[in-house]
C-alpha cells in the first residue's frame, strides 16, 4: 500500500519491524493491513518453501485488530505492538500444539502454557502468524522431518535453508513476516541465517529464559532472527525479560539493547580467524569473508589475523549432543524409536551409551574451551570468522552430498564451539557468491557482552551495505 508524502516502502512486507512501528505511530499503516499482507504471502509462497508447520489466520487477525485498537487509542502495549512474528515449533505456545517436528508427539490439546519466549512476545502485543518448521527435536543443522517434510531456501528452493531454525530463517528471508525467533544448540540460529542471508543472534546462555529446560542443557540458547541488527536488538529487549521458570536465567540487564547498539565501536580490537586454526573453508566463501573483513578494517576497526588457540572440539560436542538427545527421547512414547528420523535414531542410540564419566569429561573440555576464550578476549574485544565454511547445499540431505562426512557438525566447525563456551555470537550477511548464494560473517564476544556484539554487528552491517 502506497502512502504519498512519506519515505516508507510501498510494500509492508519489505519493511523492518522498526519501520512498521514507525508507520503505526504515524498512522500510515495498521497492524491489520500488515498481518493480512503477511498471511497472503504465506498462502502464496509457503507451499513451495514449507517454512511453516502451523498458520492460524483467525487468531492472528484477532491479535492484529486488538493491536490496531491500541494504536488508535494512543496506548500501544510494547516495543513491537502489532508487528507479525513467527515462532519456531519448539517453544510452547498457548493454544497451539508444539510437536517439535515429530510424529511421536500427540497434537491433541489442551496446550495451556506459554514458554517464556511466547509469553514475552504476547505481552508485548506482537501478532503470532504461526509456528515454523524444525527437524525432529531440533537435532540437526538442516530442516526436514518425518512430520513436515523438507523445508527449502527461498534464495534457491533446491537448497536447504540450514537448521535447525530453518523454517524461521526461510520465513524471514522470503518476506513471510519481518521477524522470527529460533533456538541455537550448535549453530541452529546462525547457520540458517548464513544460508538464507539474514541476521541471526545467539545471546549469552541464560540471557533469554527457557522453559521447559532444553535437553541439550548448557548448549541451548534462544534468540532473534531478523533482517536487520536493529530489529534483533528490539527483540532482545523483549525476549530477555525475566521468567522465574528458568533457574539458569541471567539477571535483567541494566541498559537496553536498543540503546546500546548505536555506541561508537570504532577502534575496538578485532581478531579475524579465517579457519579457527583447523577448519577447511570453501575458497569462494573465504574470499567473500576476507573482502568483508578488509572493509571493516578500512572502517576503523583494528583487525588482526589471530586464531584463538584451541583444537577442534567436535568429538566432545557430539557426545554432549547425543546425551541430550537420548535424555529427551527417553521420555517419548513406547514405539517411538522406529518412528523417528533414522539419523536421530543413531544419535539416540549413541547417547544411551554415554557414561556419566564421559559426559563430565566432555563438560570439562567445554569449560577449558571457555577459559581459553576468556583469556583470548583479554587481548581482543571480538572474534570474527566465517559463519559456515560452505554455502547452502541440496535440500533433503544432512551433509553436503559427496562430502563423505558422517554427521552435520562436521560441516559447521565455526558455530558449535561457541555453544560450548556459552558466548554471544551473531551472523550477519557478508556478501554472496558468484551464483548469488549468501555467505555469513560471524561476530563472537566474551560472555555477557551481548550489547557489544550487537553494536559491532550493526556497525559492520552499515559498512558492508554501504
Amino acid at each position: 500500500m502506497s502512502h504519498p508524502g512519506n519515505d516508507l516502502p510501498a510494500d509492508p512486507l519489505a519493511m523492518t519491524a522498526a519501520e512498521l512501528v514507525s508507520a503505526y505511530t504515524a498512522g500510515v499503516l495498521s497492524p491489520v493491513e500488515v498481518t493480512e499482507a503477511a498471511l497472503d504471502a504465506i498462502a502464496a509462497r509457503d507451499g513451495a518453501l514449507h517454512a511453516f508447520c502451523l498458520v492460524d489466520p483467525d487468531r492472528a487477525l484477532v491479535q492484529a485488530k486488538n493491536s490496531e485498537a491500541r494504536w488508535h487509542s494512543g496506548h500501544a502495549r510494547g516495543l513491537l505492538d502489532g508487528v507479525p512474528i513467527s515462532i519456531k515449533d519448539v517453544f510452547l505456545t498457548e493454544g497451539w500444539p508444539t510437536r517439535r517436528g515429530s510424529t511421536a508427539i500427540d497434537p491433541a490439546g489442551p496446550w495451556p502454557v506459554d514458554s517464556p519466549v511466547a509469553a514475552r512476545l504476547r505481552a508485548d502485543g506482537m501478532v503470532f502468524l504461526g509456528k515454523t518448521t524444525t527437524p525432529e527435536i531440533a537435532w540437526k543443522a538442516v530442516t526436514d522431518s518425518p512430520l513436515t517434510g523438507v523445508t527449502r531456501n527461498p534464495v534457491d528452493p533446491s537448497k536447504t535453508p540450514g537448521g535447525s531454525s530453518g523454517g524461521s530463517a526461510a520465513a524471514v528471508a522470503a518476506g513471510l513476516g519481518p521477524v522470527s525467533v529460533g533456538t541455537d544448540g550448535g549453530g541452529s540460529i546462525r547457520i540458517p541465517a548464513s544460508f538464507c542471508g539474514i541476521v541471526g543472534f545467539k545471546p549469552t546462555h541464560g540471557r533469554v529464559p527457557l522453559f521447559p529446560a532444553s535437553p541439550f542443557g548448557p548448549l541451548a540458547h534462544a534468540g532473534p532472527m531478523t533482517r536487520t541488527v536493529d530489529d534483533a536488538a528490539l527483540l532482545m529487549d523483549i525476549l530477555s525479560l525475566p521468567d522465574p521458570r528458568d533457574p539458569t536465567a541471567l539477571a535483567p540487564t541494566i541498559t537496553t539493547f536498543r540503546g546500546q547498539i548505536t555506541r561508537d565501536v570504532r577502534g575496538i580490537t578485532v581478531a579475524y580467524s579465517p579457519t579457527l586454526g583447523y577448519a577447511e573453508v570453501d575458497p569462494e566463501v573465504a574470499a567473500v569473508v576476507d573482502a568483508a573483513v578488509h572493509r571493516l578494517a578500512d572502517a576503523e576497526l583494528r583487525v588482526t589475523v589471530a586464531d584463538p588457540g584451541f583444537t577442534d572440539p567436535c568429538a566432545a560436542f557430539e557426545l554432549l549432543w547425543a546425551a541430550g538427545a537420548a535424555a529427551m527421547l527417553a521420555k517419548f512414547p513406547e514405539g517411538s524409536r522406529e518412528r523417528v528420523d533414522p539419523g536421530l535414531r543413531a544419535v539416540w542410540e549413541r547417547g544411551e551409551r554415554v557414561s556419566a564419566i564421559d559426559y563430565l569429561t566432555a563438560r570439562d573440555e567445554a569449560a577449558q574451551l571457555g577459559i581459553t576464550m576468556g583469556a583470548f578476549h583479554t587481548a581482543f574485544d571480538v572474534l570474527v570468522t566465517p559463519t559456515v565454511p560452505i554455502t547452502a547445499f541440496e535440500a533433503g540431505h544432512d551433509v553436503p552430498p559427496g562430502s563423505g562426512m558422517d554427521s552435520w557438525a562436521r560441516w559447521t566447525p565455526f558455530t558449535y564451539p561457541f555453544n560450548m563456551t556459552q558466548q554471544p555470537a551473531i551472523s550477519i550477511p557478508a556478501g554472496t557468491t558468484a551464483t548469488g548464494m549468501p555467505v555469513g560473517l560471524q561476530i563472537v564476544g566474551p560472555r555477557h557482552s551481548d550489547d557489544l556484539v550487537l553494536a559491532v554487528a550493526r556497525y559492520a552491517e552499515h559498512v558492508l551495505s554501504s
